[in-house]
């Protein structure tokens, strides 16, 4: 059974390459545009794995990543990577407090994305 990735972006462009990309390694992945529209998918969907945009109207990715982690279900453990633009605007410690697992800068290398994807997707 393929692992169920989310991509959570509000730039089409990126969302669509991202999925592209991930289908065609086999994983089933679905989307959303901000943080909040995760939160709410949640509800009724589980996923292994979330590729989370930092700036994005409505909820953001820090905030996402809060309340993800402060969930009362196994969906809590989830592994989140953070793939942004702003990362510099960031330290590791910040990215740690909110609960994300690694950080992947924007303009996005595809080879470290997929290196990542794989390492924290076979673990869950």
């Amino acid at each position: 059974m393929s692992k169920k990735i989310i991509v959570v972006e509000d730039s089409n462009v990126v969302q669509n390459l991202l999925k592209k990309i991930l289908s065609r390694l086999n994983y089933e992945v679905e989307s959303a545009k901000n943080g909040q529209q995760l939160i709410d998918m949640m509800s009724n969907s589980t996923y292994d794995l979330i590729l989370l945009d930092i700036n994005m109207p409505v909820m953001d990715g820090m905030e996402c990543a809060k309340s993800i982690r402060a969930m009362d279900d196994a969906q809590k453990d989830v592994p989140i990577i953070a793939i942004t633009g702003n990362a510099k605007n960031y330290t590791k410690k910040d990215f740690k407090a909110v609960g994300i697992n690694s950080v992947v800068p924007k303009p996005l290398d595809y080879d470290f994305l997929i290196e990542q994807v794989k390492k924290f997707a076979s673990d869950s």
